[in-house]
């Protein structure tokens, strides 16, 4: 492993982007500013500086993740050295895991029809989909 240069404090956007969270610095400050990341169980900005120990809650998609920060390095570096800035909780790994098997099974039981649905049926879904909708809006 390489020399890594560490910081005192980072803005929080940078780290998720650093840790390879997201894929980009952009996307890191919508999800911040979305609410899907929160910094020791409390909202806050992509510009909020972060320092060691802090515990953030990512969510992405359906998964969610709950890493305490062990180190704020200078700059983006290979994926494979991403498990040195955090320490995922256990309960975080294993809800996270039984989440990414029930997709898989999901996905698996999936059935797709052999073919598209002709003009008549298409006319029938489109005339169940407006019922319900307009059931339901009543």
């Amino acid at each position: 492993m390489t020399d890594i240069t560490q910081l005192d404090r980072m803005r929080l956007d940078k780290w998720l982007w650093v840790a390879r969270f997201f894929k980009t610095r952009p996307l890191a400050s919508a999800a911040v500013n979305g609410g899907r990341v929160r910094l020791n169980g409390q909202r806050c900005k992509p510009g909020r500086m972060i320092e060691t120990g802090n515990l953030l809650t990512i969510q992405k998609g359906s998964l969610i993740w709950e890493v305490a920060v062990r180190s704020l390095p200078k700059q983006r570096r290979p994926a494979r050295e991403t498990h040195l800035y955090y320490t995922e909780t256990t309960e975080s790994q294993v809800r996270r895991q039984a989440q990414i098997a029930q997709l898989q099974t999901e996905r698996e039981a999936y059935m797709p029809s052999e073919h598209k649905p002709d003009k008549r049926n298409r006319r029938l879904i489109h005339a169940f989909q407006r019922a319900a909708y307009h059931h339901a809006a009543a």
